[in-house]
């Protein structure tokens, strides 16, 4: 269990460059097997490396387990957020969301818009002599899910709220010390700008009596919470808004630079271009989730207790060597006689699974597709520098990944 009160901790933070799994989870899988227990930041855990119990902890949502963060996280998350919502209250919110980022929208609506940032994007990015990519991503997909989240005010917020949202990732993942100079306090700040702002144009977007004809979720926001017994409050549905625009272009951000990395070191993949799936598998930038045990549960010989936590690995899954022949390789061509993983599967669980399957699933996917196809069919991609990937809890460029865009003729 490790050291008195900071546990395995700091060997959990540890970085690898390697794609293979975590020297963490490797080390004590080769020791204790794949299900064992460790204390992370002064919390017991129970950490899941079998694909066989996590399907089945993920699709015991809400009956067996219920989701959990911990403390520290929940600060990040608001008192009231997504993460609390049980039964009807998460169904109506999903709902909720699906309004604007479901797929029948996406189709009619959003794709228009998406295919017209992408170009407009890759056309300013070809003037330059290089682009840092990770962050270059991230700018373009906020600009798209803030004008859906909030709509006309996004061209006029993007920047402060573009400033905030970067502070608050860049401690995100760091040690949860909550005092004036840490990463943790940094984030904090960040969080209470954004919510600030979210607060000013809910607001303002409530004075207004027209409906618009184009909704935005700041509208679906407005439209529920004027009824008579509205589904969510006010404070639910701001920390809702702001998890799905950081949601939205933090981790497909991470995604497609991952695909454009593994890409530049396998030029023949650009010909048939099945990356999205093989991409997300290794990237992995969800690489912990957490359930928590609502009554005791018996699973392959193990008995875990009502109240421990459950950790899930899902690097574990998608490096699994019974499943994915050279795990550690990028190969596209493995998913080729492979049915789309749909919903979420027992061997790839890149956007979870069960009733908390991420709600932006479709959005993800439609934007690295989108972003991908105007990318190869117009441009040339060349490596200036960088491209290092360290995986740890996250996936990180430690000395960037500087490209640059050349024009096909």
């Amino acid at each position: 269990m490790g050291l008195p009160l900071i546990g395995e901790t700091l060997e959990f933070f540890a970085r690898s460059p390697s794609l293979d799994l975590l020297p963490f989870f490797k080390r004590r899988m080769e020791r204790y097997g794949p299900i064992f227990k460790t204390n992370l930041v002064g919390k017991d855990l129970i950490v899941s490396l079998d694909p066989d119990v996590n399907h089945y902890v993920l699709q015991q949502e809400e009956k067996a387990f219920h989701i959990w963060f911990p403390d520290s996280f929940m600060k990040l998350l608001g008192e009231e957020n997504i993460a609390r919502c049980y039964g009807s209250l998460h169904k109506n919110t999903r709902n909720l969301i699906r309004r604007v980022f479901g797929p029948e929208n996406l189709r009619l609506v959003l794709l228009h818009d998406m295919q017209g940032a992408v170009e407009r994007c890759l056309s300013s990015w070809h003037d330059r002599p290089s682009i840092e990519l990770k962050p270059a991503l991230s700018s373009m997909i906020f600009g798209i899910a803030a004008k859906w989240m909030i709509g006309y005010e996004a061209s006029v917020l993007s920047g402060d709220l573009w400033k905030n949202f970067d502070v608050f990732n860049q401690g995100l993942l760091s040690f949860p010390l909550n005092i004036p100079g840490t990463a943790f306090y940094k984030c904090m700040q960040g969080r209470n700008n954004v919510m600030k702002t979210l607060k000013e144009v809910l607001d303002e977007r409530r004075k207004k009596a027209e409906t618009p004809d184009r909704m935005d979720f700041i509208d679906v926001i407005v439209s529920e919470l004027n009824k008579q017994n509205p589904a969510l409050s006010e404070n639910l549905a701001l920390n809702v808004l702001f998890l799905l625009i950081f949601a939205s272009f933090e981790t497909t951000s991470s995604g497609l630079t991952a695909a454009l990395k593994f890409l530049s070191d396998n030029p023949k993949a650009l010909k048939e271009l099945e990356v999205i799936n093989e991409s997300l598998r290794l990237a992995n930038v969800a690489p912990v989730l957490f359930r928590k045990a609502t009554q005791d549960v018996q699973i392959k010989g193990y008995t875990i207790p009502e109240g421990w936590i459950v950790m899930i690995c899902p690097p574990a899954v998608h490096l699994n060597p019974t499943t994915y022949e050279e795990p550690s390789s990028f190969n596209p061509w493995r998913w080729k006689d492979l049915t789309e993983p749909i919903g979420g599967s027992k061997d790839f669980i890149a956007f979870g699974s069960g009733l908390r399957l991420c709600v932006g699933v479709d959005f993800a996917r439609l934007q690295m597709s989108v972003f991908l196809h105007f990318l190869v069919t117009k441009y040339r991609l060349k490596v200036i520098s960088g491209g290092d990937m360290v995986f740890g809890p996250g996936l990180g460029f430690p000395n960037g990944f500087q490209v640059q865009l050349e024009t096909k003729k």
